[in-house]
């Protein structure tokens, strides 16, 4: 490997040591064999290669998301394969040692962290967008902005206040069947609300 994937993959492994606030430049150039130099040469700070490397690393869970294939044995669109891509997820959440506490210290840290929070901000319209096809079906290179921005943007806001509860309380924090059953809930309120209205509110 080159520098810029020494130093990838050794910002990795002192995020998921240390978290984003311990992890020094000094850590990072010992962990890869590199040099300060080539940090600010090769990403133009610290801050933006820790960034990098914590994208890196969530999109290093693809396999898990769709459960190596098996989401797909489920129909597209349906709240089965809703069910079974939450149920994948959630199992990269359950380890104490999971990557997305490092979300939550962003969330907690974020005025000590402006750099990397702007950059993880921008990330977000890409992570919804690879939400996309695994809930609905299709490529991710089809899924247009405006569904990463109202869809994918619904899919990451879910993910966010589940890591917040994974993170803050896993007892209580909500299995995939139970959110499936809330969104059942909410589908069925809607379907009713919508065709009381074609219907004057009849009974």
């Amino acid at each position: 490997m080159g520098h810029r994937e020494d130093l990838l993959e050794g910002a990795k492994r002192c995020l998921l040591a240390k978290g984003f606030v311990r992890t020094t430049a000094r850590d990072i150039v010992k962990e890869s064999g590199t040099n300060l130099a080539s940090i600010g040469y090769h990403y133009g700070s610290k801050d933006a290669l820790l960034a990098q490397a914590y994208v890196s690393l969530v999109e290093g869970m693809g396999d898990a998301f769709d459960g190596d294939g098996t989401v797909d044995a489920a129909a597209p669109r349906s709240l089965e394969r809703f069910e079974r891509v939450w149920a994948n997820i959630i199992a990269t959440m359950k380890d104490p040692g999971s990557v997305w506490r490092l979300s939550m210290e962003v969330l907690a840290m974020g005025d000590r962290l402006p750099e990397v929070r702007a950059h993880l901000a921008t990330a977000q319209r890409e992570a919804g967008r690879g939400l996309v096809p695994l809930m609905m079906g299709g490529r991710e290179e089809d899924v247009s902005d405006a569904t990463a921005d109202t869809l994918g943007s619904f899919y990451v806001t879910l993910m966010t206040g589940l890591i917040a509860q994974w993170t803050f309380d896993p007892g209580s924090a909500p299995d995939a069947e139970r959110i499936t059953a809330g969104l059942r809930q909410v589908v069925e309120a809607a379907a009713s609300a919508e065709g009381g209205a074609s219907t004057g509110g009849a009974p």
